[in-house]
């Protein structure tokens, strides 16, 4: 069997490698605050140091790598403040497009819709926690998606990542419930009822944050 290393990949070596560092920080494999010290990360990924430096200025860019002169790049630590400022972002932007999504439902829409959750019930039945939060952005990308604003989409992009660091944190605790919501959040944009939508939206961000904060605080 041929072992494949990230350095191997016939793509521009700097997005692979910084997809592999984001998929790390996501997942958690790389902890909030772990120092990232390029030698050990090249050696691992198979490639030179140059894209390992260039991916963790991307890194840096997107919020999720910090840069400290004389001491190095280390995973961000994302705060209970930069928590709580984030959910209430989430609160408008994914009302909103909740709203817009019903607005303009189509059979097609509400189908790609519907395939992401199935796909997220197997996941969340067979405990591959990993995916659901995976699976979890698809949903409110799709959602995005569905909405039909080229503004929103733009705004919501670089959210949703931060979104599933945050939801990794509490997936074993959250996949089940938050299943179940975005079934009950699907069922309101394919009706096209976009003020139940919004409010099914809202109370999921709402939920999101209330299942965050207990976690935080059992861990503080």
């Amino acid at each position: 069997m041929t072992h494949h290393t990230v350095g191997s990949a016939h793509l521009p070596l700097r997005d692979v490698v910084t997809a592999e560092l984001r998929r790390r920080i996501l997942s958690g494999e790389l902890a909030q605050g772990e120092r990232l010290v390029e030698d050990r990360l090249a050696e691992q990924l198979g490639v030179s140091r140059n894209p390992v430096r260039e991916s963790i200025r991307v890194l840096a860019a997107e919020g999720f790598v910090k840069v400290t002169p004389r001491q190095g790049a280390s995973v961000t630590v994302l705060s209970a403040e930069e928590a709580e400022e984030l959910f209430d972002v989430r609160m408008a932007l994914e009302g909103l497009a909740a709203r817009l999504a019903a607005r303009k439902s189509t059979p097609q829409s509400a189908g790609a819709l519907r395939g992401v959750l199935d796909t997220a019930r197997e996941a969340v039945a067979d405990g591959r926690l990993e995916q659901v939060a995976d699976l979890n952005t698809a949903f409110h990308a799709a959602v995005a998606e569905a909405a039909g604003n080229a503004y929103l989409n733009l705004v919501m992009g670089h959210m949703l990542q931060r979104v599933q660091w945050v939801f990794q944190q509490t997936a074993h605790l959250r996949a089940p419930h938050s299943w179940t919501e975005h079934l009950s959040l699907y069922e309101a944009i394919a009706a096209g009822d976009e003020d139940e939508a919004q409010t099914r939206a809202v109370a999921h961000v709402a939920a999101a944050r209330r299942s965050f904060i207990a976690a935080t605080a059992q861990s503080g």
